[in-house]
């Protein structure tokens, strides 16, 4: 009969019959609609984490707020990221991937628009804390749906549309941002988001579905009630939101010389050692901590989590300081310096596709080797930066930087959801995003930090030579003065050329230290186990 139990089977039949997998589900929409559905927003969230940064001078004179106090607009919506980006795989536990979507691109698209009609800075950095909460579980919660809703053996080619939007978005904003700004007003880059956002959120309703796991683990996370780890958030926001204080304005306020940033790091560090405290306790007593500390158990999420984050810091470092190189030292308008890194962004987005093919078929480390050897290749050929640097040198430098890049993000999120449970896809996602965006940040305050002290410490190398018993330093003067009437004034243009012959050699020095942080991260490719061809999400028990 065919409704037979186990019991009147052999013994055989019986055990294939126990640990037969369950039915595959499938979204009743084709999956690549799903995919351009939820990249719409995610693209829109990531590319407003970079246009802004152009915009900053006339925000400030906007709302008569000085260039310093204007940076609290960034910092404001990075540390909102960082904390809801880990909380976002809590959130959906209880509310569902869907519903938690949703109200991330309604609170992204609310608050655009407050920010773009904010009348003071106050109420504009406010209004950035909500677009950053909204914005920090857009990305995450994007991958996961990516992870579950494409089978393994097509979701590199899932991931390379993904990677569309967190590479290529921040290449493109500045030049975005810069023609908004020139030519508009800069609250259009706010009220850009609004439509895009009430598309998303249409489509996102009619087309988005929680596969039946997702809908499970709500149901029994509800029965008795929500009882959401209210510490562990607490905790999970002074850890990150320290960090990103710390990393976004320790340069600015001299690191340990303010009382300020030293209050903050003792406050991470304090908050961190806690909250890892707070999560296995959690997990001991058999209760869902908001951070799924399990995971790095597993080496090859691990080392995945690491190379995600060396990726974000690479990348996000050099994006941010390409174009300061160009504007400060080569004269560039920031339209014009968002053109330097806009054909590297094509680029990337014509070898996404490529890329997610071949993770099929290819070992993913190998991809991955591939790409760290050419992304430390480009930064060795980047090394040569000068001041003579033609717009076509500098283009071809990042375009060569982009097809290393390329061959990063894809295979390495392939191979953190390797051995995953289908009901942890939403903390892997939240994780190696908070590694990426957590390393970006780490990028940009290295790159702010060194540039400082490495071009104070070349140029008291250099003016040692510019005394009055140096023959060439005399000679020069003698020189500039044929065309420059007083002294002074020689001396204050060979002063200015020391300055940018300095900052040009601590951009050396910066590009040769990212160089290094890149090579280091092939001999870790050694520990990765080899991955299991098409490897399930589910295969993790």
């Amino acid at each position: 009969m065919a409704a037979a139990s186990a019991t009147e089977l052999s013994p055989n039949a019986a055990a294939h019959i126990a640990h037969a997998p369950a039915a595959i589900w499938r979204p009743r929409i084709n999956p690549w609609i799903v995919a351009m559905t939820v990249t719409l927003a995610t693209f829109m969230e990531v590319l407003d984490s970079s246009i802004a940064n152009v915009a900053l001078p006339h925000i400030a004179g906007g709302l008569g707020a000085t260039q310093d106090e204007a940076t609290w607009v960034l910092t404001a919506y990075l540390v909102a990221n960082a904390i809801i980006l880990p909380a976002g795989a809590y959130m959906t536990t209880f509310i569902g991937r869907k519903k938690f979507y949703m109200i991330c691109v309604a609170l992204f698209g609310i608050s655009s628009a407050l920010c773009g009609l904010a009348p003071t800075l106050p109420l504009l950095v406010f209004c950035r804390v909500l677009q950053g909460i909204g914005g920090g579980g857009l990305a995450p919660s994007e991958q996961a749906i990516l992870a579950d809703t494409f089978p393994p053996e097509k979701r590199g080619q899932a991931f390379a549309m993904y990677g569309l939007a967190v590479v290529c978005a921040p290449a493109i904003g500045p030049t975005l941002g810069g023609y908004i700004t020139d030519n508009f007003d800069w609250r259009w880059i706010f009220f850009l988001n609004v439509p895009i956002c009430l598309l998303s959120l249409f489509l996102t309703s009619r087309i988005v579905e929680d596969p039946p796991w997702v809908e499970k683990s709500v149901k029994e996370a509800q029965k008795g009630g929500i009882n959401l780890d209210l510490i562990g958030f607490g905790l999970l926001g002074l850890t990150f939101g320290s960090l990103e204080f710390v990393l976004d304005k320790g340069q600015e306020d001299d690191w340990f010389g303010s009382k300020l940033i030293t209050f903050f790091v003792v406050t991470m560090i304090v908050a961190f050692v806690t909250m890892i405290w707070w999560e296995l306790k959690m997990l001991r007593d058999g209760h869902k901590p908001i951070l799924n500390l399990t995971l790095f158990k597993r080496r090859q999420f691990a080392i995945s989590f690491a190379l995600m984050f060396v990726l974000g810091f690479s990348l996000y470092g050099t994006t941010i300081m390409i174009p300061q190189f160009v504007q400060t030292l080569l004269g560039y308008t920031a339209e014009l310096a968002g053109k330097v890194l806009s054909p590297a962004g094509f680029m990337m987005m014509a070898m996404m596709p490529v890329v997610g093919l071949l993770s099929s078929k290819v070992d993913p480390r190998k991809l991955i080797g591939y790409g760290f050897f050419m992304l430390t290749a480009s930064l060795f050929y980047m090394a040569q930066l000068n001041l003579n640097l033609s717009y076509g040198e500098l283009v071809f430098m990042r375009c060569f930087q982009a097809s290393g890049l390329a061959f990063l993000f894809i295979p390495i999120n392939t191979i953190a959801y390797i051995g995953v449970k289908q009901t942890e896809s939403n903390d892997v996602s939240g994780l190696t995003n908070l590694a990426r965006n957590i390393g970006g940040s780490c990028g940009t305050a290295f790159m702010a930090t060194m540039l400082t002290r490495r071009t104070i410490a070349h140029e008291n190398s250099m003016t040692r030579n510019l005394t009055t018993g140096s023959k060439g330093y005399n000679d020069m003067i003698t020189l500039l003065m044929k065309t420059i009437p007083s002294r002074h004034g020689a001396q204050a243009y060979i002063y200015n050329q020391l300055h940018r012959q300095a900052a040009t050699l601590a951009y050396v020095d910066i590009i040769r230290d990212f160089t290094i942080f890149c090579a280091l991260m092939i001999p870790v490719l050694f520990f990765i186990p080899k991955p299991p061809k098409h490897a399930a999400a589910s295969a993790g028990h």
